[in-house]
This record gives C-alpha cells, sequence and structure tokens, in this order.
C-alpha cells in the first residue's frame, strides 16, 4: 500500500487531492508529503499522526496480509526443523501472536498435520507435535524453500511503512548536527554546508584529500538522526522470502513515546536506530541486487536495501572495480525517483524503496570520475580540505589527551615549519594519530614511558614517507 492509498483510506485526502499533490510533485519535486503540505491539502499535525503509528499486531490469519497455505507451511517447517512444542515457543520463532499461532495450529490440526501432545509438566498450555501426514507435508515444503523463522510483512507494507519511516521527514537541528560532529576538528564551513544536506536526505559526495575525515564525517553524520525506522525481519513478494533484518546492521531499540501510543508492535518488524551501511572497493554491480541462495531457496537483501531509512556510504568511491560512471548511472533511478528495482530469478521485478542518504566518499577529483549528467544527480558536493595550522594543533592535542600525553611546543613547531615544508608532504588529519600510536608501541617496546618527543616522532616519520627526514 502507497502512503497516498493510506492517507485515502484514513479519509484524510481524496483521490482528486493525491492527484493533484502527484502532479505538483512531478514540477515541484519533493516528496509527496512535501507536496501535499505546500497544497494545504492536510496539516502537519495529521501527518505526524499517520507517520508515527508502529505496525500493528495482526490479531487473526486475514490481519497478516499472507495466504493461509503459506503460513501453514511456514509453521510446519518449524515445527520439523526445530522440534518446538508449545504455541507461546512457535509464537516466539515465528514472530506472529499467539492467537495467530493458534489459528494455524487449529488448521494444522483439521488437515491431520498435526496432533496434541499433552500439556506442559504445569497444566498450562497444549504441547504439539507433527503426524506423519504433517511431516511429509513440512519436507514437501522444505523441499521448496528452507526458510524457517519470524513470519514475513507484504512487500505493499514494508513499501507503505518506508513511507512513513522517511529520512527526510527527520528535520536534524544545528544544535544536533553540532554534537554528532563535536568529536571531529573540521572548518565551520563544512558544518554549515553537511546541515541541509543532511536535511534534504539527497546525495552527498564528499571528497577532498586523503586521511582528513571524510569517512569519519560520513559516519557521524548518523548520529544527527534521533528517530526510530521500523525494519521487517522479511519481506514476501510473490510467494518468495527476502530476508531484511540484518543484526551486524540494525540496532533494535526502544520504541519511541510517539510510537508506543496505539496497539502492540507487530512482532514481524523490529524498531531500530536509523541504519548505516558502509561499503567500500569490494562494491560491485553484482552486490545491488538481490542474492539467491540455491540450497535455502530464498533471498537475501542487497545492502543499500538494508541501509533504507539510514546512511548508505560508499568509501573510496572510484576505486570499486567497477567504473564510477557505471555505479552512477546504476543509481540514476534510485537517486531520482527513491525507487529501485529488483529481480527475481522468476524474472518478476520488484518495487523496493530507496529512501536513505547516500553518501559517496573520495580522495579523487570529481571531474574525473562524473560527467555532468551524473554531477547533477548527486545534489550537494562537500570538499574536506587538510587541516590548517590550527586546526592540526587541535587535532594532536586531541589525540594526546586520549592517551594523557602532552604536546611539546617544539614537536609542533617541528612539524609545521621543518618536516612538512622541507619534504613536501602535505599535512593530514590521520599524521597525529599515527605518530601517537607509534611513539606508545615505541616507548612500550623499549620499556619507557610514552612521551611525545622530536626524536620519537621523528622515527615514527620515517614509517610515514621513504624520504630522509629532517634534522630539527
Amino acid at each position: 500500500m502507497s502512503l497516498n492509498q493510506l492517507l485515502i483510506d484514513r479519509g484524510l485526502i481524496s483521490e482528486e487531492q493525491a492527484t493533484e499533490a502527484e502532479r505538483h510533485q512531478k514540477v515541484a519535486g519533493g516528496s509527496f508529503v512535501d507536496n501535499l503540505l505546500a497544497l494545504r491539502l492536510i496539516s502537519r499535525e495529521e501527518i505526524s499522526s499517520i507517520l508515527s503509528e508502529a505496525p500493528a499486531e495482526p490479531e487473526n490469519i486475514a490481519d497478516t496480509k499472507l495466504d493461509g497455505q503459506f503460513l501453514l507451511n511456514l509453521l510446519l517447517k518449524t515445527l520439523y526443523v526445530t522440534g518446538l512444542e508449545t504455541p507461546h515457543q512457535m509464537s516466539q520463532y515465528v514472530k506472529l501472536s499467539p492467537m495467530v499461532v493458534d489459528q494455524i495450529l487449529q488448521e494444522a490440526k483439521q488437515k491431520r498435520l498435526a496432533e496434541i501432545l499433552g500439556t506442559t509438566s504445569d497444566d498450562q498450555t497444549y504441547r504439539y507435535n507433527l503426524t506423519d501426514r504433517g511431516r511429509h507435508w513440512a519436507l514437501d515444503a522444505l523441499s521448496q524453500s528452507q526458510y524457517t523463522g519470524p513470519a514475513p510483512v507484504p512487500i505493499a507494507d514494508y513499501q507503505a511503512q518506508i513511507m512513513k519511516d522517511e529520512l527526510s521527514g527527520e528535520a536534524v537541528s544545528i544544535a544536533t548536527l553540532e554534537r554528532a560532529l563535536a568529536h571531529l576538528v573540521i572548518p565551520d564551513e563544512i558544518r554549515r554546508r553537511l546541515g541541509p544536506a543532511v536535511n534534504s536526505g539527497k546525495s552527498i559526495l564528499i571528497y577532498g584529500p586523503s586521511g582528513n575525515g571524510k569517512t569519519s564525517v560520513a559516519e557521524a553524520l548518523a548520529d544527527a538522526f534521533q528517530s526510530t525506522v521500523f525494519i521487517p525481519h522479511c519481506v514476501e513478494a510473490d510467494g518468495q522470502i527476502i530476508t531484511v533484518f540484518d543484526p551486524a546492521i540494525h540496532r533494535e531499540a526502544e520504541l519511541q513515546s510517539g510510537n508506543g501510543s496505539g496497539p502492540a508492535l507487530d512482532p514481524r518488524w523490529a524498531c531500530c536506530r536509523r541504519p548505516v551501511v558502509m561499503t567500500g572497493g569490494e562494491l560491485t554491480m553484482e552486490m545491488l541486487d538481490l542474492t539467491y541462495d540455491p540450497v535455502s531457496k530464498y533471498y537475501e537483501a542487497p545492502a543499500h536495501i538494508k541501509a533504507t531509512g539510514g546512511i548508505f556510504i560508499i568509501d573510496d568511491f572510484g576505486r570499486q572495480r567497477v567504473p564510477a560512471r557505471d555505479l552512477l548511472n546504476r543509481w540514476i533511478l534510485p537517486l531520482e525517483r527513491r525507487v529501485d528495482f529488483m529481480t527475481l530469478r522468476t524474472g518478476k521485478k520488484l518495487r523496493m524503496p530507496f529512501d536513505q542518504l547516500v553518501i559517496f566518499s573520495t580522495n579523487m577529483e570529481p571531474t574525473e570520475m562524473m560527467d555532468e549528467a551524473a554531477m547533477r544527480r548527486v545534489h550537494y558536493k562537500v570538499r574536506v580540505p587538510a587541516p590548517t595550522a590550527d586546526d592540526y594543533t587541535k587535532i594532536f592535542q586531541r589525540v594526546a589527551a586520549a592517551h594523557n600525553l602532552q604536546v611539546p611546543q617544539d614537536l609542533l613547531r617541528y612539524l609545521l615549519e621543518v618536516f612538512y615544508p622541507k619534504t613536501g608532504t602535505a599535512p593530514s588529519g590521520y599524521h597525529p594519530r599515527f605518530i601517537v600510536e607509534h611513539v606508545l608501541a615505541a616507548c612500550g617496546f623499549d620499556g619507557q614511558e610514552p612521551e611525545l618527543t622530536v626524536e620519537h616522532a621523528r622515527e615514527a616519520l620515517t614509517n610515514l614517507i621513504v624520504t630522509d627526514i629532517p634534522e630539527f
């Protein structure tokens, strides 16, 4: 279900108003909600009341919007693979309410696929087991797909929920952005330029010389977002399972007060912090499509789909095994229309939401990788320069203080007035950490208390460059 259909069903707008907003969107750009507000067809309060709703827990099989036979197969496979016996255990495993599980069990009993073994030791509930007929049924279902686990949500519900969790719907304030970037030493101009870029939800290109915090800036932006999103454990499309939730990426969070005031949360969804996914030189075109396991016979969503509702960082952009222009061409439609298309093995194409802040980070010149059309589609370009002498000093002092070390003035004078000018090496934000870590290792090896000195720094710098290190 699309967001406009949801608003129509709730009686907040008419079909004619939805069409008017869609026409306005084609001309003015922005999200569907932005255009509804611009045309004054709905109030911000009415929108907020809808967008803050959590997916409600289904009370019966019909509420799941899944085929009853599909759910029966899933539960029988679960019983066969796990050996679970009580409805409560099954409910926890497949993430469906006990009421729904009980309905599925009643159908399994009617078809003589499951039977009651007895009661639990405290006589509180029945224990179930598969019959011979049920085991054959489960084996047949496993031959079609070996997936067992949380029940999926229909892809239409996934699409609608992502629209409700839209990244651009959360406004990031100056204070919030300052807190997110507080641990970094970057020019005020950069902070100012990042604010509108983050709030727009549009793609960002962060570029500049290596080692000056581009990746750190990209990662820090994730902390500027405070709201939570709902991520399904998996999605059902055309009878196929696509896993989405990834514990290595998605960090579960407590329901926020606005989200927790309605019905109980559908356990097929996890309330999470906005996800952050980073990929680098290993990225290939194949990694941007569904991954099908021919043994288990279900799909896994690609990394950029797992990042939906959050941030997707392409680090070292331009150094992938696929040309940068090809990657950008692959994303022309997703970056513009906020949707991507995935292909099932059957050839059917699925429309998947692409609502995320895409950040390209590179130390290459943008004009070397992109033509004018590609540059236009990456809406914000932010250059992170090499640190000034003052910023370099602040970075060095912060790094040293983290290890209870002092930075002597003669060391700073040596670096800024001798080492960098005479070797032609450009100051870099990562150099202070490089020097401090070497000094800690060297002093530990010599059995000395760590101390930052010019001689210790010169020894560290021999590992940084391959030319002679100048005397002080």
